[in-house]
């Protein structure tokens, strides 16, 4: 039990910091909800009641639908993209790992066994980026399903009509929320890129060793 806390640490770290965070979330929301609804003079809701409603599901979905973008466009655009001197970046000259693996051709396949090995292989060597976009996928459509039903509710209040989820799509308000997170993650990401290069960070993988400078040479 200890060397396996040992040896997922980080990975149980973060999600116990995001078990905590989206539980305060809930309360934190929920009873701002309530005040909302006693100075309105509207009955409470109760708790299941508001993290079943659109304006929680909304809230949630629309950051994890940055924050999924953001890891996903920084897989892929790595792919192809170098950042001199940032430790996410491929070298410059030569190959990194990833571009030398084993490889199965479909074209060089000459059994259907081996055909359906390349198949299984191809997808599995892209899994990382098609999960972290069928995640991002997942997050926007239920960002829009969240925000149709808030947007909804809002409307029969006030005796509005109500807006279809696709109609909600083609809102300022839907492309409002998600554009707001979007910018702060791609400036975060941009930020991490370019500070990793000159500045350090003793023991953290995502910096380079303190005794080691950046070289405008060598691009080290």
């Amino acid at each position: 039990m200890k060397n396996s806390l040992r040896n997922n640490g980080l990975a149980t770290a973060m999600f116990a910091i995001f078990a905590v965070s989206i539980v305060g979330m809930s309360l934190a929301g929920w009873s701002s909800e309530n005040e909302d609804r006693a100075e309105h003079g509207r009955t409470s809701q109760g708790y299941v009641e508001y993290i079943t409603s659109g304006s929680y599901i909304e809230a949630v979905f629309e950051n994890w639908e940055s924050e999924f973008l953001q890891m996903w466009a920084l897989v892929i655009l790595t792919v192809f993209l170098y950042q001199k001197g940032s430790t996410d970046s491929k070298p410059l000259r030569g190959k990194a790992s990833q571009d030398t693996s084993s490889r199965y051709s479909i074209i060089e396949a000459d059994s259907w066994h081996k055909r359906g090995k390349a198949i299984v292989h191809g997808l599995y060597a892209h899994s990382l980026g098609i999960a972290l976009f069928g995640i991002f996928i997942a997050s926007f459509a239920l960002h829009a399903v969240g925000g149709a039903q808030a947007y909804n509710e809002l409307a029969v209040l006030h005796g509005g009509e109500a807006m279809s989820v696709f109609g909600y799509l083609g809102t300022s308000q839907f492309w409002f929320e998600s554009l707001q997170n979007w910018q702060s993650e791609f400036l975060a990401v941009g930020a991490l890129l370019v500070l990793s290069i000159y500045l350090r960070e003793r023991g953290s993988q995502q910096s380079k060793p303190v005794g080691r400078r950046y070289d405008h040479k060598t691009g080290e």
